[in-house]
């Protein structure tokens, strides 16, 4: 089946349903428990972007905007600087998503919270906004977002694109669309211009470099200005994701034909599907969290034993991404080529029975003992894995006194019925922003998120910023 063949089974363009979902959705409409689990993700991934600001990434990204010499009345996470809506959009969304300690749904392969927020952030404090408009605009983002990985069944990743790249430009869209308070059609046309701009390659995994960080902060660059145009009637394709060389078809070429294209509008406003979406207990890659459960489990049962051997097992699709090619994963040199390496990962939960983000430090990462244990990992597709709905992963322990202990983990911490709780999350949080700045400037910025419904943007804004 191509995906002409498959535009053929639907009666108008997905584009429209999204635009109409948009432009219609009230607050109101959302159930309780998805509102106030996307306060605890908008609450997650500002803490990240606190916590960013101490990494040379950071530093750089804002120092880059910066020296670009245009001021604006938006903020950025921790700092002093106020930005112009599009930098501040692109700075906070390098800032939530480049520890990649942020959520994943699962069955997406993409990053929802940073799809959607930097841009709400941005625009709802430029327009003088309230927090029911952010949230409002902010839901209608993500769960397009999420809906358009859903829909190619994590092909982005095989073909060599980072899917949260490719979708934070329509995500990102949406969201701006509903916060300049587009009608349908205009949603369309912002839709079919950053078909134009979506794009995110996976090529920074040959060396750690810092681009996949930057993709959700271009998308929503992209995502402010298709939403500005559209609004000035700049026209823009009504198809671009099912038409002739739209995004499903230039982007996967041969697995179009595979594309499920009545994800994108089934059951739309109905069914949050960022209510499935996991928060991650480990910064790390998330295909690696089920090995990371096995092997923290296991570092109690081996004790002092010294280990001879150790396979792993994770998501057959997922290899080429966190395991392979093998001599490059067991040697990690950077934080990135670490947080992206299954052999250093469980390697340092098998020693540790733990993983945070101290354990992404330069003094952790070259620990030789760790070093030397990720080089005796041995990566294998997982015959029981439950992938894509879970990233399951086993991990199986050979000691040189000849036990073998084995641990398989079906359901990732952070997924499903182990999901954070809300208490979990705002632990999460506090640690995060607390690296950054003073506990009782984090404390009314949770209180403030956790009550977003009655708080102004710029009043959030206000708290995000550096204190004097």
């Amino acid at each position: 089946m191509t995906a002409m063949a498959i535009t053929d089974e639907v009666s108008s363009p997905p584009s429209r349903a999204i635009a109409d979902f948009a432009a219609d959705l009230s607050l109101a409409d959302v159930p309780e428990p998805v509102l106030e689990r996307a306060k605890l993700h908008i609450l997650d991934a500002i803490g990240l972007g606190l916590a960013s600001n101490t990494h040379d990434f950071g530093k750089s990204a804002i120092a880059g905007v910066a020296d670009i010499g245009e001021g604006g009345p938006c903020s950025v996470l921790g700092r002093p600087e106020r930005l112009g809506t599009r930098d501040a959009a692109l700075v906070n969304g390098i800032l939530m998503h480049g520890l990649d300690f942020d959520d994943t749904h699962l069955a997406s392969i993409i990053h929802p919270t940073c799809t959607s927020l930097p841009t709400a952030l941005a625009l709802g404090e430029a327009r003088g906004l309230d927090g029911e408009a952010l949230l409002t605009a902010f839901l209608a983002g993500a769960e397009v977002g999420i809906r358009i990985g859903g829909a190619v069944d994590g092909a982005f990743h095989h073909v060599g694109y980072h899917a949260t790249g490719v979708v934070s430009h329509f995500a990102s869209a949406v969201t701006a669309g509903r916060l300049l308070g587009l009608d349908a059609d205009q949603i369309v046309a912002a839709q079919g211009i950053v078909g134009s701009t979506a794009s995110g390659i996976q090529v920074f995994l040959e060396e750690g470099a810092w681009t996949k960080r930057f993709h959700p902060g271009w998308g929503a660059v992209a995502g402010i200005t298709a939403a500005h145009l559209a609004k000035q009637g700049f026209k823009g394709p009504s198809r671009p994701y099912d038409g002739k060389f739209g995004l499903f078809e230039t982007h996967l070429q041969d697995a179009a034909g595979n594309v499920d294209l009545g994800e994108l509008s089934r059951d739309l406003g109905a069914v949050w599907r960022i209510g499935d979406t996991a928060l991650k207990p480990y910064p790390v890659c998330h295909f690696i969290h089920g090995c990371a459960d096995a092997a923290i489990e296991l570092h109690q049962r081996i004790g002092d034993a010294r280990i001879a051997r150790v396979d792993a097992y994770l998501p057959e699709p997922t290899l080429h991404i966190v395991a392979d090619p093998a001599e490059l994963k067991e040697r990690p040199t950077t934080d990135y080529e670490a947080k992206f390496s299954a052999q250093f990962v469980v390697a340092a939960c098998l020693l540790k029975g733990r993983f945070g983000l101290p354990d992404l430090l330069p003094e952790a990462i070259a620990d030789p003992e760790v070093q030397a244990l990720a080089r005796q990992v041995r990566c294998h597709a997982d015959p029981a894995s439950a992938f894509p709905t879970y990233f399951s992963g086993g991990v199986e322990v050979t000691l040189e006194d000849g036990r073998v202990e084995r641990r398989h983990v079906r359901v990732n911490s952070g997924a499903g019925e182990r999901a954070m709780e809300a208490d979990a999350v705002v632990e999460k949080f506090m640690a995060s922003a607390t690296m950054t700045i003073a506990r009782d400037q984090a404390e009314e910025i949770r209180d403030a998120v956790l009550g977003l419904e009655k708080v102004a943007v710029t009043e959030l804004g206000s708290l995000l910023r550096a204190w004097e």
